[in-house]
């Protein structure tokens, strides 16, 4: 179910990008600790249609405990250089309810990463779309509003690897860069295990139908 899901929502991107304009070339902006809390919304049954209201519900769940430990963190950031490191599809963007771009920003996703970027923190997206896609990616981002420091995507020789393996290197690699990431928000498992945070919290994707 996930790897058709993610297959359609590729293709239709695809499909669409020239249509939209989003594949233009937009300019982003200037570009741990292992045993991260999860905070994670109570799912429906798999078997029940995902509900709109119910899912952003269940998001606003998740985002009344991210932001004010966001807040508490920013303001006791003792002259860090501070991150946040977000997954694209529906963690970011609203794609299991709009397929085809442009796709709405979760909206209070969108809140907390503009709050956090006023007051000096990175915010980095790391999807497992394909790199091919990375203009209608950032084109879209930009276009609902979000900052952006560094928005990573995987090569096509990478596409079918373990997508673990590969947003767990690019946290990684953004603590390379000296950012210490305060807060990685996913909606899968394979957006938050690995470590190279110190919180993560978790949307709701009901055993996997939000890819």
């Amino acid at each position: 179910m996930r790897a058709a899901l993610r297959k359609a929502r590729v293709g239709a991107v695809v499909a669409t990008a020239a249509v939209l304009g989003l594949a233009g070339t937009v300019d982003a902006q200037a570009l741990g600790a292992d045993r991260a809390r999860t905070t994670a919304a109570a799912a429906p049954s798999a078997a029940a249609a995902v509900d709109y209201q119910t899912w952003k519900n269940d998001v606003d769940k998740v985002m009344d405990q991210a932001l004010p430990y966001i807040q508490e963190r920013i303001s006791n950031g003792g002259g860090q250089k501070q991150a946040i490191v977000l997954d694209v599809d529906n963690t970011s963007l609203e794609t299991y309810f709009q397929l085809f771009p442009p796709t709405p920003a979760v909206e209070r996703v969108l809140e907390l990463t503009r709050y956090a970027n006023e007051r000096g923190v990175g915010i980095f997206f790391i999807t497992a779309r394909p790199d091919i896609l990375e203009q209608v990616t950032r084109g879209n981002l930009v276009h609902v509003g979000y900052p952006i420091t560094g928005l990573y995507q995987r090569s096509l020789g990478d596409i079918f690897g373990d997508p673990t393996e590969y947003k767990t290197a690019k946290r990684a690699e953004i603590e390379s860069l000296g950012y210490t990431i305060i807060a990685n928000i996913g909606n899968s498992q394979s957006d938050l295990v690995g470590g190279h945070a110190e919180r993560t919290f978790k949307l709701p994707d009901y055993d996997g139908q939000l890819s």
